[in-house]
């Protein structure tokens, strides 16, 4: 997409917590709520962008339906996926951020056909590109980095889990659980996308990640969104 005659983007978030749903909120100026096929979108403005915000719930499947309703009902012109991951690297901790530069799935597996690898649906990329527009305007620094988020219908709460995944994934930064339903419905749906996630607890830091991912909530709550409001006004 062209972005460059845009001056006002509208631009969907989406969260798949009522905690991420809950930090988001009070940024959204005149907000005002919307309910299609049963789910409830925030509608406001983030600097001079339009936004439409929403909870699509845990999983793929949860995060593939919001995605679609949201892209139906609002036609966005750039998805963010916003909200916390485990971190898949001992580059990454928790409160950092890592960009989507590439996104795919850490669990699909179509089966011994020479062709197929790991991670790849039949008939579609292995990695989904994050937008341009996004990546292009994100400096890595320290606690900032740009990379591979891989995601499955799993919690990843060890290390031998993130050991397994990294058997298939060694550039995987950050694991989620909607990323990739949601940069593949964009996708196929030819809408930009981008996931932006915090990690939240570190598992191949050690194997007590539940008690890390639990304090995240109570220690920094507002980082969740910093960078988003920043990338916003670099848009502007």
């Amino acid at each position: 997409m062209n972005y460059k005659h845009l001056r006002r983007m509208k631009i969907g978030i989406i969260v798949a917590m009522a905690k991420e749903l809950e930090l988001l909120k009070p940024h959204l100026q005149n907000m005002s709520v919307e309910v299609n096929h049963d789910t409830t979108f925030y509608c406001g403005s983030m600097g001079k962008h339009d936004i439409v915000a929403m909870q699509c719930g845990i999983g793929k499947v949860n995060a593939a339906v919001g995605t679609v309703t949201m892209i139906d009902n609002f036609s966005p012109q750039l998805v963010i996926n916003t909200g916390v991951a485990g971190g898949a690297s001992q580059r990454v901790n928790v409160m950092d951020l890592v960009v989507g530069a590439q996104v795919c799935y850490h669990d699909v597996w179509c089966g011994f056909d020479g062709v197929t690898p790991h991670g790849q649906v039949q008939g579609l990329p292995l990695y989904f590109e994050g937008a341009d527009i996004v990546i292009d305007n994100i400096d890595e620094r320290p606690g900032l980095h740009c990379g591979l988020i891989v995601s499955g219908d799993q919690f990843i709460d060890s290390i031998e889990q993130v050991d397994a995944i990294k058997r298939n994934f060694p550039a995987a930064l950050a694991v989620d659980m909607e990323s990739g339903a949601i940069a593949q419905t964009c996708y196929l749906r030819k809408t930009p996308f981008v996931s932006m996630r915090i990690i939240s607890d570190s598992p191949g830091a050690g194997h007590d990640n539940t008690t890390q991912y639990n304090d995240f909530w109570t220690d920094a709550p507002q980082h969740t969104l910093a960078v988003v409001r920043d990338l916003l006004q670099k848009l502007d």
